[in-house]
């Protein structure tokens, strides 16, 4: 497995870090309009790694080895979160950093987001919906693929508004060695107790460099758990909400060409 994939030539002044974690490749489009609209060269790491720290140095080395620093980081969802833990501790390496879709920064808006989620289901789907995540948090062992394949289906319903076909070039998980989704379950469990604690928002404090964030006004991930908590926390910060607007920007009918226009403004 080629890791990163390449887009273009050199310089690659950017960089694309998928969600999940194991959103290997989800951002396979977004990196192949990137490379054909502005041509410019673009990198799509793949995350290999089982916790946090390493999948920080992954990314750090990868960057180092096949990137023009400092380059632009967009990250989306998890990968956000990612992008934005690389940029704390390894600031020369980043000149612009990009949250899609962020996850909350703080603990006291994961409310909504389970809220609006559940609200987005029927009952028969929100009954299995909420005893997936009662195994996830208490028998991991226990779920199965095919309850992590219905995951995946109802946040599908309860994440996007008007979604279009996608041509994303996906990894499956089990393409990677010694990587399972049980693996990509901890590394969330352990994001979310950063969340928890504090450490999440502090780390804002030691980035410097601009960061502009892009939400979808329906997303259920809140809009001012990325907003409020950022616009205190770092220095040079901007916020772009996307008006009809789900989880997923570039699959979303009446989205995707603002964000894409967003994009190629913070990239020229």
């Amino acid at each position: 497995m080629e890791n990163p994939r390449k887009y273009g030539e050199q310089p690659f002044k950017v960089a694309l870090i998928h969600g999940g974690p194991g959103g290997m490749g989800e951002m396979s489009s977004v990196a192949r309009k990137l490379h054909r609209d502005l041509e410019i060269g673009v990198l799509e790491p793949i995350q290999t790694k089982s916790n946090i720290d390493d999948l920080v140095k992954e990314l750090r080395d990868i960057i180092m080895q096949h990137g023009t620093t400092p380059l632009t980081l967009i990250g989306y969802s998890w990968g956000a979160w990612l992008s934005y833990f690389l940029t704390a501790e390894h600031p020369e390496l980043v000149e612009k950093l990009v949250l899609v879709s962020s996850g909350p920064f703080e603990e006291k808006y994961v409310g909504q987001l389970s809220r609006t989620r559940s609200d987005r289901l029927s009952t028969p789907e929100k009954n299995e919906y909420n005893n997936i995540l009662k195994l996830l948090n208490n028998d991991l062992e226990s779920v199965t693929d095919q309850m992590y394949k219905r995951l995946g289906e109802f946040t599908q319903k309860t994440d996007l508004k008007d979604p279009i076909e996608d041509n994303a070039d996906e990894i499956k998980i089990e393409h990677i060695t010694g990587l399972n989704m049980k693996d990509t379950i901890h590394v969330l469990y352990e994001s979310l107790k950063l969340r928890e604690s504090g450490k999440l928002y502090e780390l804002g404090k030691k980035i410097n460099c601009p960061v502009i964030a892009i939400h979808g006004d329906y997303d259920p991930h809140p809009a001012d758990g990325v907003k409020d908590p950022l616009s205190k926390v770092l220095s040079n910060f901007r916020f772009i909400l996307l008006q009809n607007c789900g989880h997923t920007p570039w699959r979303e009918k009446n989205a995707s060409e603002d964000f894409y226009n967003h994009l190629y403004a913070i990239l020229n």
